[in-house]
């Protein structure tokens, strides 16, 4: 993806595109864009991501990985708290396109635990790579059809706008690592804070972010 773009960490300094990856702490995409084109632009990176954990190996790969595992957690959430509500009320038949999307993302972050656990160059987790990278694409092409592209039509400028500041916000908060069984706003809310205060502890004590 050639689009340029500054990454920053939440709170940090701004770093620019390809000395992220390298150091493994881009995550907040900062531009002036609505919701929708902002989290577009975030599928476009997770894709980019799986495509370099899966080209490096040792160390590389696991600083890539670590990139990766901590982009689509702060991301999902993200969407979670702000995105799927929004669609579930303002979208006709929101209910059930919500739901599907909600399954999709708990089993992603079952998988991507799974893969926290596994040696990076093994056979098991270039397998289980691939077909998490294979079911997250296929979510987030049905995630920009069904829900992004129909809320640009319906909301106005100006809730567009104030949506993206409410992902960024939510994402400069969110859990780093993967947790099934939070994939409502509720639950989000009420124990993603604490999730999240033990994510950021325990990648300090680890020297990885």
């Amino acid at each position: 993806m050639q689009t340029a773009l500054v990454l920053t960490e939440a709170g940090g300094p701004p770093i620019e595109k390809g000395q992220g990856r390298a150091m493994g702490m881009a995550i907040a995409i900062k531009t002036s864009e609505d919701v929708v084109s902002f989290l577009k632009k975030q599928h476009e990176q997770i894709k980019d991501l799986f495509e370099t954990v899966a080209s490096e190996h040792g160390e590389a790969r696991t600083r890539a990985f670590d990139t990766l595992r901590k982009m689509m957690a702060v991301h999902e959430t993200a969407e979670e708290e702000i995105v799927h509500p929004a669609a579930q009320r303002e979208l006709p038949n929101g209910a059930p396109i919500v739901s599907a999307r909600l399954r999709e993302e708990k089993k992603a972050k079952t998988v991507l635990a799974e893969l926290e656990s596994l040696y990076r160059d093994s056979i098991e987790f270039e397998t289980k790579l691939a077909s998490l990278k294979r079911d997250v694409i296929a979510h987030a092409e049905s995630e920009e059809k069904e829900e992004f592209e129909r809320l640009g039509e319906r909301l106005d400028a100006s809730r567009l706008a104030r949506m993206r500041k409410a992902v960024e916000l939510a994402e400069a908060v969110a859990p780093t690592h993967p947790h099934a069984g939070l994939e409502s706003a509720a639950a989000n809310f009420i124990v993603g804070p604490f999730a999240s205060m033990v994510d950021r502890a325990r990648d300090a004590l680890s020297g990885r972010h």
